[in-house]
């Protein structure tokens, strides 16, 4: 594909899933994620209640997921360039 697309998240080279983001909303929400874990982890913290944690962050990551899904390149498994 090429840079022009419209993705925020392209296909990984190799593999299955995204690689770094490659436009300005896909750092946007790579940087919510990142402030949501932080804090998540302040708010509960994972020693005092790990299970809560622990949702919280599955949480998180599919809704990463989710927008990856709708917003990113469509992967597939990658063996080669």
């Amino acid at each position: 594909m090429t840079r022009d697309d419209g993705y925020w998240f392209p296909a990984k080279s190799f593999g299955w899933g995204w690689g770094p983001p490659r436009r300005w909303q896909g750092w946007l929400t790579l940087a919510v994620y990142v402030l949501a874990l932080v804090a998540l982890s302040i708010a509960v913290p994972p020693t005092a209640r790990p299970a809560l944690f622990t949702g919280g962050v599955l949480l998180a990551t599919a809704l990463l997921v989710l927008v990856c899904l709708l917003k990113g390149e469509p992967p597939h498994w990658r063996w080669r360039r």
